[in-house]
C-alpha cells in the first residue's frame, strides 16, 4: 500500500520513517521539507492510503476531501466528531467510495496490554469491582504555544488513549464520563484532568504534570486484581495478576515483564490498519464515543 503522510511534525515523521518506501509523498505547508504544500497538489494516482498527523481542528475537512477520493485514512488520535449526523455521513462517504477511516490509539498494542486484554477474557480476576488508569509525562512545557495548548488539553491528548482503552479492555465503550477535576496550572488548556465513570467505579487520570513519565492501570475484581506498570518506550514495564486468597491473607502472584527498547507499537498498529482495510468498516462508533464524552466536559470547563 503506498502511502501520503499529511503533517511533518513530531508523529509525521515517525510515520515517515516507519513507512519507508511506502511513504511515496509528504505534505506539509509549513514545512519547506515536505513535497507538497497541500493535499490537492499530489495526484491522488500516486497512492492508495494516507496517514493524517495534522492539528485537531483541520482533520475533518481532510478526512472528507480523502475519502471522496475513495482514499483510506489513518488517523492521529483523537478524531473529535461535533455530532452523530456529521459521524454517519462520513461514515457512508467512506462506504460509498469503499474506503475506511481508522483512528489509531496505538497503546491498545503494547505486548503487556494485549496480555491484560487476554486475562480479562479469561475472567482471570471476575466480577470487576473497580479500576483506575493513570497516564502522566512532564511534557507542559513542551505544549505550552502549540496548537495542543487549547481547547481540552490533556483531556484530549492522554484522556482520550484512556477512554479507548477502557473500551479496548473492558468492553465498556459508549459509557459516560464526567470530569471530577480540569485543572490548568501552567498551560492554557488543562493539564491535568480526572474523569469517573457515572457508577464511579472507573477513575481515569491524566497530566502533563507528572514529573516523571507514569503510566498505570490497576483493576480490582472478586477473584484477584490486574496491575499493569510503566511503557516499554520508557522502560521496564510489568503486568502483576494476583489471585485472591480466602478469607484473606497475600496473593498468590504471577509477574511478566516487557524490558525496554523500540516501540513496536506503530508497526503493529500500522499492520493493522492494512488488515481492516478489506473489512469496509469505520472506527465511527469509537470516535463517536470519544467525541461526545470529551465534548460533554465542555460545559463544565466553561
Amino acid at each position: 500500500m503506498r502511502y501520503l503522510v499529511v503533517g511533518l511534525g513530531n508523529i509525521g515523521q515517525k510515520r515517515r520513517a516507519l513507512l519507508g518506501e511506502r511513504c511515496v509523498a509528504t505534505v506539509d505547508p509549513y514545512n519547506g521539507t515536505a513535497d507538497y504544500g497541500s493535499v490537492e497538489a499530489c495526484s491522488p494516482d500516486a497512492y492508495d492510503a494516507a496517514v493524517l498527523a495534522v492539528p485537531n481542528e483541520t482533520k475533518l475537512p481532510l478526512l472528507e476531501h480523502l475519502l471522496a477520493q475513495g482514499k483510506h485514512v489513518l488517523l492521529e488520535k483523537p478524531l473529535l466528531l461535533p455530532d452523530r449526523s456529521t459521524a454517519e455521513r462520513l461514515d457512508a462517504l467512506a462506504r460509498s467510495h469503499g474506503a475506511i477511516w481508522y483512528t489509531s490509539y496505538n497503546h491498545r498494542f503494547e505486548p503487556l496490554m494485549q496480555r491484560l486484554r487476554e486475562h480479562l477474557r479469561a475472567n482471570a480476576i471476575g466480577r470487576l469491582y473497580y479500576g483506575r488508569f493513570f497516564y502522566g509525562n512532564g511534557t507542559v512545557q513542551n505544549v505550552v504555544g502549540t496548537w495542543r495548548d487549547g481547547g481540552l488539553g490533556v483531556a484530549e491528548d492522554l484522556g482520550s488513549h484512556l477512554l479507548d482503552l477502557v473500551g479496548f479492555l473492558l468492553d465498556r465503550r459508549g459509557e459516560n464520563f464526567e470530569p471530577l477535576t480540569l485543572e490548568h496550572h501552567e498551560a492554557r488548556g488543562f493539564d491535568h484532568c480526572i474523569l469517573a465513570s457515572g457508577d464511579r467505579s472507573l477513575v481515569l487520570e491524566a497530566s502533563y504534570l507528572s514529573w516523571k513519565n507514569t503510566f498505570t492501570i490497576d483493576l480490582v475484581g472478586e477473584g484477584g486484581a490486574l496491575h499493569l506498570s510503566g511503557l516499554p518506550k520508557w522502560g521496564p514495564s510489568s503486568l502483576v495478576l494476583r489471585n485472591r486468597v480466602r478469607p484473606s491473607g497475600a496473593p498468590t502472584e504471577a509477574v511478566e515483564t516487557a524490558e525496554p527498547g523500540r516501540d513496536l507499537t506503530w508497526e503493529r498498529d500500522i499492520a493493522h490498519f492494512e488488515s481492516i482495510v478489506g473489512e469496509g468498516r469505520t472506527s465511527m462508533e469509537n470516535d463517536w464515543w470519544i467525541s461526545r464524552t470529551l465534548a460533554a466536559i465542555q460545559p463544565v470547563a466553561a
